[in-house]
């Protein structure tokens, strides 16, 4: 019978686990606690000195302080598999993190009666990011829509930002390290006894291949004390989040194309095309890296149509950001886009989403797009009917307002939130109880759209100044501006109606 081992943890506390290990990665072999609410991983080999001791005692201590200790410090609990406390057994040293959420495992595992056996596990990005994958493996329950898909891009970058603005880079980000469950828009980062503190803790591991930014690969024939020797930090974290964030959305990888830098030396190509030759596969001027449809699957289509779906199909705010990460910014560190721009812009485009009138649509939503006819890029469904957009302006002086290149897509039943409404409120950890609770919410009635006013005490018709009381409504109509807030901040909408 396997026993169960008793060990004080560095702060104290007592920590359990079945001496049985449940899973083995690059450095650690892996111990569930008697009921599996927390696991101890335990370093191997040459992982077990002073460097590692000292790096977890900080990440467990100093930083985790720093992160949980503040306002929101909850908030993040939900999007960090973050090591609670330390150990030491038979000379070796232990972490303690928390079990996984139950989100955060197949339900349904794959097709045809869970054939690969996934059901349980642990939901590694990985299975997500290819179209093969999602289209012949995985249980069509697993899978969610394209709106979570934009959400739980947004988790991800949120948490990248936190522990940027904490001076500490993930070192190792890519979908084998971040948990997702696109049924309900969450991520997790998992793996963060790696984390990089630059000047005090170097890197373990180099990356994990796909999201290894190219001045890395570059250099990894140097030694690593080399001081032109590129090694994980904060702007290789930004490479590697625009590549998740672009893999999740469009099911593709943004260097992998059809170039071929080196036909007798596989490992000799590889190293062209992502490292000093790496091209993005939708350069605009350059389309020698083009993904060619003789060489896709039935099972990669559409995604791996960059004609079909380019990456523009994400909406103005991420197409920019894909532009600077992967023109711009991809031998240019210092170009590429910030986690901080990251979320903003995905918070913006959450706004833009419209769901898809055809109700065989696989994705269920899309970016409206009102600059052409307006059609669904995954199943080519146009949009039909009368739609209002909201165009937002907000004040920085008493009666100016100014546009914030910011829209809002109405559809029934779509809500209205405080952060819409004050350009001073923004929705992340630190947005209160109070300003979660929707002002407002979107209705199409008998052909007409309207909307009601929950919680704007200052809303009024800002031409006709007729006040909307709450529990009242006012009917959207072409050029009709309305005034939300009266407060330092507060925004006008201007209603454009598109005719589909």
């Amino acid at each position: 019978m396997t026993k169960t081992v008793r060990l004080t943890g560095a702060d104290g506390s007592v920590v359990e686990f079945v001496d049985e290990i449940k899973a083995s990665g690059g450095m650690k072999d892996i111990y569930f606690s008697p009921n599996k609410d927390y696991v101890v991983g335990f370093f191997r080999g040459e992982a077990n000195n002073a460097a590692t001791r000292e790096r977890v005692a900080m990440i467990t201590g100093t930083y985790r302080e720093r992160i949980f200790n503040q306002a929101g410090g909850d908030y993040w609990k939900k999007l960090f598999c973050w090591p609670t406390t330390t150990v030491e057994h038979e000379g070796r040293i232990g972490i303690v993190a928390p079990f996984y959420d139950a989100d955060f495992f197949f339900e349904f595992g794959s097709r045809n009666n869970d054939m690969l056996g996934i059901k349980g596990r642990d939901k590694e990005g990985k299975w997500f990011a290819s179209p093969s994958n999602r289209n012949k493996y995985l249980d069509p329950r697993e899978l969610g829509d394209w709106r979570r898909q934009v959400q739980l891009c947004l988790m991800i970058a949120r948490a990248v930002r936190r522990i940027h603005a904490a001076g500490l880079a993930h070192s190792d980000l890519s979908y084998k390290n971040v948990l997702i469950d696109p049924t309900t828009g969450r991520a997790c980062l998992i793996d963060i006894d790696g984390l990089v503190v630059p000047g005090k803790f170097p890197p373990d591991v180099v990356g994990t291949p796909d999201f290894i930014a190219p001045e890395c690969v570059i250099t990894a024939h140097l030694p690593r004390a080399d001081p032109n020797r590129k090694l994980p930090s904060i702007a290789t974290d930004r490479h590697a989040l625009a590549v998740l964030i672009y893999m999740y959305l469009l099911l593709r990888h943004p260097l992998r194309g059809d170039k071929v830098h080196d036909l007798d030396d596989p490992g000799r190509d590889e190293e062209m095309s992502m490292g000093e030759k790496a091209l993005f596969v939708e350069h605009p001027d350059d389309a020698s890296n083009r993904i060619k449809l003789v060489n896709v699957k039935a099972s990669e289509l559409p995604w791996k149509d960059t004609d079909k779906l380019p990456y523009t199909v994400t909406g103005p705010y991420l197409a920019e950001l894909f532009k600077r990460a992967f023109i711009d910014g991809l031998h240019n560190p210092q170009a590429r886009p910030t986690a901080d721009e990251w979320e903003n812009a995905l918070v913006k485009t959450v706004d833009l989403l419209q769901p898809c009138q055809n109700p065989a649509c696989e994705q269920k939503w899309f970016v409206f797009d009102n600059t052409t006819k307006p059609v669904c890029p995954f199943c080519a469904t146009r949009f039909r009917g009368v739609l209002p957009v909201l165009n937002l302006y907000s004040s920085r002086q008493e009666g100016s307002f100014r546009p914030e290149q910011h829209r809002l897509m109405v559809y029934s039943g779509q809500s209205l939130f405080a952060w819409h409404i004050d350009r001073n409120i923004v929705p992340n950890e630190r947005l209160d109880a109070a300003n979660k609770k929707r002002v407002g919410y979107f209705l199409l009635h008998q052909e007409a759209w309207y909307l009601i006013n929950e919680a704007m005490p200052d809303l009024l018709n800002a031409a006709s100044k007729e006040a909307v009381p709450i529990g009242g409504k006012v009917k959207l109509e072409d050029g009709v501006q309305l005034l939300a807030s009266r407060a330092p901040g507060g925004r006008l909408f201007v209603v454009q109606l598109v005719k589909g």
